[in-house]
């Protein structure tokens, strides 16, 4: 494992050797993948709405602890526009309150319903949002760091669609607490530019992908490993929900209905629900469904294990950064 070569106040905030963030992954953060994050030096989130029921939730949240030795990690927790989807989000937290996990990552709408639970018990929480507005009033609620997502972001990277470049230079200056850039993010040059622009780190999610930690299909991820940054699609416009995905047939399919004016969700349901990028991620068939993929894509060349993954990353930061040094006049 690579040492230490850059201290923020994200690594002084979650512990951590590198100012390395991996978001939650919707299927794919499993405690093998979260282990291998942190185990490598950095912060990784368990999903818990990938798993069956809130057993399994809970034995991978054991499962992590043992592969850490014990070292700290997060959960992601997600909360969505319709509260009906929110009502297991309170035993989502309660379960990781019980089993000590330190480390919260919120995302969709704002954490502040559930900020009093999380910080009487103590834990640290970041919230992951797509525009400044949006991060200042999570920070008035109460959380303690900001990822902030550029368009390049796989998923859901807002309506703005403001680049991470854009973002980078924006969001330091414009909030009081740890910055970390995400969206599109997966080289060590991104992540000294991260610093350079006065964010504290970078997340990343679609370059990690590919470390055979992920539980996904060779197939599925060696596919991955063959596209370029032009191999995603944004969906989903029409209902003002910027989607990007994988460019794929489904996709394509998607895109055809929004070209056609169609306003009808359930024309839809059948090509974007969420079992389709579990079955495609389970068989291997890229085709299927909408999986969330962002333009870090270009990036993630190879499969390879998750330590690997960091050290290239740090090796070009460390590369970059004395080229930067060897400018100045």
């Amino acid at each position: 494992m690579t040492p230490p070569i850059f201290r923020t106040r994200i690594t002084e905030l979650f512990g951590i050797d590198h100012p390395i963030l991996c978001g939650g992954l919707m299927w794919l953060a499993d405690a093998s993948y979260v282990g291998a994050v942190v185990n490598a030096g950095g912060m990784g989130f368990i999903t818990p709405r990938s798993f069956p029921t809130v057993e399994a939730y809970r034995d991978q949240l054991k499962k992590c602890r043992d592969i850490t030795g014990g070292k700290p990690f997060g959960v992601n927790i997600y909360v969505s526009a319709r509260p009906e989807a929110n009502e297991v989000l309170g035993e989502f937290l309660d379960i990781a309150i019980e089993e000590g996990v330190r480390f919260v990552e919120t995302a969709g709408f704002s954490p502040k319903i559930f900020m009093p639970r999380i910080k009487d018990a103590g834990m640290i929480v970041i919230h992951k949002c797509t525009t400044i507005r949006h991060a200042q009033s999570a920070v008035r609620a109460g959380v303690d760091a900001i990822a902030i997502l550029g368009a390049e972001a796989g998923g859901h990277p807002g309506m703005d669609m403001v680049g991470s470049l854009v973002q980078g230079a924006l969001a330091p200056g414009s909030l009081d607490v740890p910055v970390v850039l995400a969206g599109g993010m997966g080289t060590g040059r991104q992540l000294l530019a991260a610093l350079s622009l006065g964010a504290d780190g970078m997340l990343m999610g679609t370059r990690m992908t590919v470390a055979s930690e992920i539980w996904a299909d060779e197939k599925f991820k060696k596919h991955i490993t063959e596209i370029d940054q032009s191999g995603t699609r944004i969906v989903m416009s029409i209902f003002n929900d910027n989607s990007r995905v994988l460019d794929n047939e489904t996709a394509r399919a998607v895109s055809a209905l929004e070209a056609d004016g169609v306003t009808d969700f359930e024309r839809y349901r059948p090509l974007v629900q969420g079992s389709n990028q579990r079955e495609a991620y389970e068989s291997g068939d890229w085709e299927l469904g909408t999986p969330s993929v962002g333009q870090s894509c270009a990036f993630a060349d190879e499969i390879k294990s998750v330590e690997a993954i960091f050290d290239d990353i740090l090796a070009d930061a460390t590369c970059h950064r004395d080229r930067l040094a060897g400018l100045a006049v």
